[in-house]
């Protein structure tokens, strides 16, 4: 329970700061400047398809909250033979990273109105999630191939089902990902584009933390982190 807590948290807090920056608390009576430069901000302020990716981004941190607890909670059991880390997970890790970064600059480029650079950016972004994808399944063969199959040990079927279901998500962002590269190969309007970039950018920056967060826990380092913080608040 404290673990599915924690995580909860970590979400709260993201999606605090991301409100905070969403000019949720604006009060355009107050502000300054033409009538004209205020005209659909109550729209544009908070999108609803913002809203919306925000609510379905909470249930998916509550779903790998869950599978965060059950994975502690079934690891106390004798039978738990944790498996090795791929080293290829390292080398994923680093191009979902370079994934994340590429559309936060294309995000930034989208407000300047620079398409030739959010043309570039989306394409960098789909090409690396896909290796991040290709090198997902790589591992998975190379652990097959050494002998750690589904069935084999507990530990074996929690690595598949946490790392599939992490995959799963990346492969539906990518959907969302190539319509949005669509658009700015065909002429979209600016703030329609502007906003699909930045919907790209909120769930893959969000896909990042989670794979951060199931890297850290499959590598034991997650279990050390909470036995420490039960030790301080003993």
């Amino acid at each position: 329970m404290s673990i599915i807590l924690v995580f909860l948290l970590v979400i709260a807090g993201f999606a605090g700061w991301w409100l905070s920056h969403q000019r949720l608390m604006t009060k355009p009576w107050l502000e300054q400047g033409l009538a004209g430069d205020f005209v659909g901000l109550d729209r544009s302020a908070l999108p609803t398809a913002k809203i919306g990716l925000g609510i379905f981004l909470a249930v998916v941190g509550c779903l790998f909250a869950l599978f965060t607890s059950a994975y502690f909670m079934r690891m106390a059991v004798s039978d738990w033979q944790p498996l090795p880390l791929p080293r290829l997970l390292w080398l994923n890790t680093g191009v979902l990273v370079l994934s994340s970064v590429a559309l936060q600059c294309t995000s930034v480029a989208a407000r300047r109105g620079e398409i030739d650079t959010v043309r570039l950016g989306l394409a960098t972004a789909g090409l690396t999630a896909l290796a991040f994808l290709v090198g997902q399944f790589m591992a998975w063969r190379q652990l097959t191939a050494d002998g750690y199959f589904l069935a084999s040990n507990p530990a074996n079927s929690f690595f598949y089902l946490i790392t599939g279901m992490h995959g799963l998500h990346v492969l539906g962002g990518l959907v969302g990902l190539g319509r949005t590269t669509t658009s700015a190969w065909t002429g979209a309007r600016p703030e329609r584009l502007r906003l699909g970039v930045e919907l790209c950018a909120m769930y893959w920056h969000f896909l990042l933390f989670v794979w951060l967060a199931i890297f850290a826990l499959l590598a034991g380092w997650a279990a050390t982190f909470i036995d420490i913080c039960r030790q301080l608040l003993a």
